[in-house]
């Protein structure tokens, strides 16, 4: 089974080593995205409600590259430097996603590329 590079100029360009998503099969890997605009590749400016939005609009622009949605979502793992920002990140995502919602890990970390809140990725499956 061969694996198909997924790329969109609706998301942000890869700033390291790695690609936008890969899809293998019916199954889609979704890179880690921050809240980079796509165009300007700077971080969204505003709180962190605004850069979980951005998040989830990135990973939906690479589902839509991928022939999916974020509804094809079965993984989803939030990383968030204040875990007292896991509230909103539900509150938000009640917005992006449908029931049955996807299996999720919501992990705190020390820091985040680019000086970033929050940073998510996931795995979609398109069977």
């Amino acid at each position: 089974m061969g694996r198909e590079i997924i790329s969109t100029d609706q998301a942000p360009q890869a700033i390291g080593t790695y690609s936008q998503a890969v899809r293998v099969g019916s199954t889609v890997y979704l890179s880690g995205q921050i809240a980079l605009d796509p165009q300007s590749m700077t971080l969204v400016e505003g709180d962190t409600e605004a850069e979980v939005r951005r998040v989830f609009e990135n990973l939906q622009a690479v589902a839509r590259a991928a022939g999916g949605s974020l509804d094809d979502t079965v993984k989803l793992n939030v990383f968030l430097v204040d875990l007292a920002h896991f509230a909103l990140v539900n509150r938000v995502m009640a917005e992006y996603f449908q029931e049955p919602y996807p299996a999720r890990a919501a992990i705190g970390v020390a820091s985040l590329p680019r000086g970033a809140n929050v940073e998510m990725d996931g795995i979609l499956e398109l069977g």
